[in-house]
């Protein structure tokens, strides 16, 4: 048995077009491929392959699949061996695991879920493009300058003006309601627990993997609704952190483009991709995460930031600065006017001028050190935290090489020492390239950030929860509820698959999987460099705030003790306080001598 995230990895890095060509001529067909059936003799092509949906389909004599299934029926593999001659090809190796009934039920349901999804996107294409219901969602759609091609190559839908016209379709296909309810697709309705849509009135986005999977939905207001935009909530086969809208579409053009475009909005990607950036996708209305980061990397070298010309744009712009500043990826930023977006600009000025755009993109630490430095003005206290800032960004970068080269240019625009302001840049950040405190964060913040890295290391690191349960939790982990999920953590010791269980069962509270999920959107790339030096460092910030919390709360007991006369007490906790000062301050001497070293 291969495990499922191996086979997603195998299906995600495959380009069916590109092993799909070694057996067949294929030339290109608007937006698929065609060639020659191999699967039975034709003299005129009718053997289609989608590069979108990374599938394959003969109109002669009705064979399809997806890359996988080419070469079981092509080669005579079976679903593993073609799992692993795909992975070879790509440069994966995939190994078998022991056969795991519960896995294969969790792949069953899997498949059952998606399948909904599927009926769904072509339900809502069918009412868009035949329907005269979907009339509404075809003008809005050519007012905002897309057209019947724009809406088949992303599969664009309408969502009817009715209560329950998808619950229906669904259950005269005979599924079970709960599925929908599952993918958000329904919801029970409160007065008679009837199943009722929840996309209605909208223009549809279905969200495809990178294995031509739909995943989950986007739905578009068309006049001025609230919200104007309704995504999908998140299911067992849709995590926005880890899915970029336009991904299955993108894939081949961002193997050859070896760049990928990241934009915030839908209609932001269909300008785009319209401009003839192919190579575009965008984050689902959230925030970049590591997760797609490291999605990203499968696909490509380099990545162009495009986010709305504005305040919000720009802040968007500096989160996703900030995780891929810790990867391998060449970061750039394309620049709009004040105010504008992608597609408002692309429909003013036209593709020619947004392709000036894009060949003029910066390094985004460049221009994200210009606008700081900028901004700051002369003042010399105001220049000081703008080179403090900066520096923190420059402690990401996980070359050491380009840490230098930004470090130099910054110490030349402030006449500031390049080991000055990399001492600032490691002291701004929990540890060397580790989260950077913002503007608004103090210092009290950084205690639940250890809390987040330790956790996210004992999830990563069966050696490493033996280690700390030795220890005890309770000496690492001061809030309650990442106390409580670390213990649960740590009782699986070094076995991975117990805590695989863990983490999928219903063993954790709903607040303890947001605390799981919140500890593993961190920077994850770091932590296989020198996860060692990490731990140690995580470990010894959060034992010397806990024992400044308690010195701290020894001083107010030694006052309260005073008051009362109680001289007894008052010796004992000066003791006591007095043994924690010492080893504070024994603490702080290391620090020092390890900064010097």
């Amino acid at each position: 048995m291969i495990g499922e995230e191996k086979i997603n990895e195998v299906r995600e890095r495959a380009d069916i077009v590109e092993v799909i060509s070694s057996y067949v001529s294929l030339k290109r067909a608007g937006a698929n491929y065609q060639g020659l059936c191999p699967f039975h003799a034709e003299k005129t092509p009718s053997f289609n392959v989608s590069p979108a949906r990374q599938i394959f389909h003969c109109f002669g004599c009705g064979v399809g699949g997806n890359v996988f299934s080419f070469l079981m029926r092509l080669e005579g593999l079976s679903f593993g061996q073609a799992v692993k001659a795909v992975g070879a090809r790509y440069g994966i190796e995939v190994e078998d695991k022991p056969f795991d009934s519960r896995a294969q039920e969790r792949a069953r349901r899997r498949e059952l879920l998606l399948r909904v999804n599927e009926l769904a996107a072509e339900f809502y294409q069918n009412i868009l493009l035949q329907s005269p219901e979907g009339k509404r969602g075809l003008e809005y759609l050519q007012r905002r300058g897309y057209g019947m091609e724009t809406a088949r190559h992303f599969r664009l839908g309408f969502a009817p003006d009715r209560w329950d016209a998808l619950a229906a379709y669904l259950q005269g296909k005979g599924y079970d309601p709960e599925i929908g309810r599952q993918l958000g697709l329904l919801r029970p309705g409160k007065n008679d627990g009837r199943d009722r849509d929840f996309f209605r009135n909208r223009l549809m986005f279905p969200v495809v993997d990178s294995s031509g999977a739909v995943v989950a939905f986007g739905g578009r207001a068309l006049a001025d609704e609230t919200p104007k935009y309704l995504n999908s909530p998140e299911s067992p086969v849709y995590h926005k952190g880890r899915t970029l809208y336009g991904l299955g579409q993108a894939r081949s053009a961002m193997s050859r483009a070896g760049e990928v475009i990241i934009v915030e909005g839908y209609f932001d990607l269909l300008a785009v991709a319209g401009a003839g950036f192919e190579n575009v996708v965008a984050t689902c209305g959230t925030a970049l995460t590591t997760e797609h980061a490291v999605l990203l990397q499968r696909h490509g070298k380099k990545v162009a930031l495009l986010f709305d010309g504005d305040s919000a744009g720009w802040k968007a712009t500096l989160r996703a600065m900030e995780i891929l500043l810790g990867t391998d990826v060449a970061t750039t930023v394309i620049t709009l006017e004040d105010g504008a977006d992608p597609d408002s600009f692309i429909q003013e000025h036209g593709a020619q001028a947004f392709a000036e755009r894009f060949a003029q993109a910066r390094p985004v630490l460049e221009v994200f050190m210009e606008k700081t430095l900028r901004e700051a003005g002369l003042e010399r206290e105001s220049r000081a935290r703008a080179a403090e800032s900066v520096a923190a960004k420059i402690s990401l970068l996980a070359s050491p090489v380009k840490r230098e080269l930004y470090l130099r240019e910054l110490a030349e625009r402030v006449g500031v020492s390049v080991q000055a302001l990399a001492t600032a840049g490691r002291e701004m950040s929990l540890s060397p390239r580790m989260t950077v405190m913002t503007p608004r964060q103090t210092r009290e913040d950084i205690p639940l950030k250890n809390q987040q890295w330790l956790l996210r290391l004992l999830v990563l690191d069966g050696n490493l929860r033996q280690r700390l349960e030795a220890e005890g939790a309770e000496r690492y982990f001061a809030d309650p509820d990442y106390l409580m999920t670390a213990e649960q953590i740590l009782a699986c010791g070094a076995d991975d698959k117990a805590l695989a269980d863990l983490l999928e069962g219903a063993e954790l509270s709903e607040n303890q999987r947001r605390i799981v999920r919140e500890a593993l959107q961190g920077d994850v790339a770091s932590l296989a460099e020198d996860r060692e030096r990490i731990f140690q460092d995580c470990c010894q910030a959060t034992e010397t705030q806990r024992l400044k919390k308690r010195s701290r709360e020894l001083t107010r007991e030694i006052v309260e003790a005073e008051k009362n006369g109680d001289i007894a007490a008052v010796a004992a906790l000066s003791q006591e306080k007095l043994k924690i000062d010492r080893q504070l301050k024994t603490r702080s001497a290391a620090i020092a001598e390890k900064k010097i070293m």
